[in-house]
């Protein structure tokens, strides 16, 4: 059987892609808006390291698409070259050269004379590091000392201040690290950078103007009923997102009467995937143990009054950077790590096999709970 044959991004599709990641939008949005999944988006963007590539541009004196189509019709016409030049405003000399290297007079098309220009002025540009190796060796002992590409431009520049050579951007740095296909700096250098992230946020990137970190009338943890406080009756869970390799991303729903565990399959970050997924998934249970719901603050859970309306379960929200809030979830995706450790793709599983994961967990019995397990547990309180 033939396989279909994947559908790449156009051209427009590309500078979308770029824009949107130059914004501040999370991979997920970006997929949503380019109908592409969040991995596949994170793998063109990973090529680059995330920075995006420059812009191509003509040389203000180059021979344009539209000039080409004029000499093609003029030849045709039998005119020379001397008066095609004449009435395009440019040397003859320069219309000599572009039909005889395309062809000639019989052979010349515009199409073609116009690709093979474009391709030819892809020539690749050396980098300055890799034109100067004392720059280059330099700029390595600085990153293996933990330093980082502003520090060490700005040591350079007062180093050398007479030295041009020996100045380089922060940014020519970081793109020599997360470019690898400038083949300059070692990839094993990253590692020394402090964020350790896989691909360059650039500084123009921006979230300005979005809703980030702002959930719309979130109810704090603070009116959260006492019952859920004391852990008195079930049906108050804590949730939060466990993440793999490739943004991939599973739900994880834990039950703070009988620390029992949901796992929910979801097709990205994105709200739109989260609360559908949750949604479906807590929909599944008992009434009596659909009560509340705590989160943190992130906006994956900004569509919490759809999930309260389908669900009716009540979402309260952690206060930020407070992860402690929620410290049985927290507890409960350490544990998970057993069976997702750090680099697992989590989209492979399906909603069947978390379950059975979730269920294994389930049964394995818990010192808080005086070695019940937590199925047990629960089964105690709904019998």
């Amino acid at each position: 059987m033939q396989v279909a044959k994947r559908r790449g991004l156009t051209p427009s599709e590309r500078a979308e892609l770029w824009r949107q990641w130059r914004e501040g939008q999370s991979l997920s949005d970006i997929g949503r808006a380019l109908g592409k999944a969040p991995a596949s988006v994170f793998g063109y963007l990973a090529a680059r390291g995330g920075i995006a590539p420059t812009a191509r541009k003509r040389r203000p004196d180059a021979l344009t698409a539209a000039e080409r189509e004029e000499i093609s019709r003029g030849l045709c016409a039998g005119h020379t070259l001397r008066a095609i030049a004449k009435s395009l405003g440019k040397a003859p000399s320069t219309l000599t050269r572009e039909v005889a290297r395309n062809g000639g007079r019989e052979r010349y098309r515009a199409a073609h004379a116009e690709g093979r220009a474009w391709q030819k002025a892809r020539r690749p540009k050396r980098c300055k590091l890799a034109l100067h190796q004392r720059l280059r060796s330099t700029v390595t002992q600085k990153l293996q000392l933990d330093w980082s590409p502003e520090q060490i431009a700005g040591w350079l520049r007062r180093e050398y201040p007479k030295d041009s050579a020996m100045h380089v951007s922060h940014e020519t740095l970081y793109k020599s690290l997360f470019i690898q296909a400038r083949g300059v700096l070692k990839r094993e250098l990253l590692r020394h950078l402090r964020s350790r992230r896989p691909m360059r946020r650039a500084r123009a990137s921006t979230t300005a103007g979005q809703r980030r970190g702002q959930i719309i009338g979130a109810v704090s943890i603070r009116e959260r009923p006492a019952e859920a406080e004391d852990r008195a009756l079930p049906g108050h869970w804590e949730g939060d997102l466990l993440s793999g390799a490739s943004n991939s991303h599973i739900a994880t729903l834990v039950e703070r009467h009988s620390r029992f565990t949901m796992l929910v399959k979801v097709g990205g970050k994105d709200a739109e995937s989260v609360t559908s997924g949750l949604s479906r998934q807590v929909q599944t249970l008992p009434t009596a143990l659909r009560r509340t719901l705590t989160w943190d603050r992130g906006m994956e859970m900004a569509q919490h009054r759809r999930f309260s309306v389908e669900t009716n379960v009540q979402v309260y929200f952690c206060d930020p950077q407070s992860p402690w809030q929620r410290g049985t979830n927290e507890n409960t995706n350490r544990l998970l790590r057993q069976y997702f450790p750090d680099g697992t793709d989590l989209s492979a599983y399906s909603q069947a096999q978390l379950n059975a994961i979730a269920a294994r967990l389930n049964r394995r019995p818990r010192k808080t709970l005086d070695f019940l397990s937590p199925a047990e547990k629960l089964e105690s309180v709904l019998l």
